[in-house]
């Protein structure tokens, strides 16, 4: 379903899901289930060698997984969202793709107490640094940005100051030094749409306002599809580089 006309009510209810074509149920169903069937080994190695899309294992993709994916990827304004554990694991998950060992990144003083914890600590024992900055100043994350800055990291409304993050002017520093936003919108879906004002990548933990109801863990990851990783060359090596651990694939 298009969605760029819908309002956010339609978004919510209809995006990524219309009905199941074998049952015409209207409900998404819960796909219990690890592997999928494959119609012969052809098939198989088609899907696994990415020649072909469809389901190859719950671990990598999921019916109903893409539906979320869909619906919030559409409420957000992106291209595509990926499901993971938990809202710390789309945090890490994001500049791990984006950083390696030796690389930096420019993350703002206000943010939840878990997400500061792995970035002082847990990142930085794998070699990537957090250069901590003050979100009052949005050119201090220009100040703290060298050769190897490679994204800056922040919240919509921080927890628990609740102090609005200067998305637009930090975004637009970013894009003339080559380096994208990532926006923790966790506080505001809905409400806020931080890829609409430059941000590049924005995650949520599904656990707070998206789950709705205190009963499953969650995150979430949407590509805004608006910022052009090939233009630093090699700045982003795992993005624009073939990957040995998968057939040498260049995921740009």
């Amino acid at each position: 379903m298009g969605t760029e006309s819908k309002n956010p009510e339609t978004i919510v209810l209809h995006a990524g899901w219309r009905k199941d074509d074998t049952t015409n149920a209207v409900a998404v169903p819960i796909y219990q289930t690890t592997a999928y069937q494959f119609d012969s080994t052809e098939h198989a190695g088609n899907l696994f060698a990415l020649k072909e899309f469809g389901n190859i294992y719950t671990r990598i993709m999921n019916p109903t997984q893409d539906v979320l994916e869909q619906r919030i990827a559409a409420l957000e304004g992106g291209v595509a969202a990926l499901c993971v554990a938990s809202g710390q694991a789309a945090s890490a998950f994001s500049i791990q793709n984006l950083c390696r060992n030796g690389d930096n990144f420019v993350a703002s003083t206000d943010l939840y107490g878990g997400t500061w914890n792995l970035f002082a600590n847990t990142l930085a024992e794998m070699g990537i640094e957090c250069r901590f900055v003050d979100p009052a100043d949005p050119e201090a994350f220009a100040r703290a940005t060298d050769d190897r800055t490679k994204c800056y990291y922040a919240e919509t409304l921080p927890n628990p100051k609740l102090e609005v993050f200067p998305i637009a002017e930090v975004a637009a520093i970013g894009r003339k030094l080559g380096v994208p936003l990532i926006m923790d919108n966790t506080a505001a879906p809905i409400l806020c749409r931080p890829l609409d004002h430059g941000a590049a990548i924005v995650v949520h933990s599904t656990t707070k306002y998206i789950g709705g109801h205190g009963t499953s863990i969650g995150g979430i990851i949407v590509d805004g599809g608006n910022f052009d990783w090939e233009a630093g060359g090699d700045k982003f090596p795992s993005l624009n580089s073939p990957d040995p651990s998968y057939h040498g694939a260049v995921w740009t």
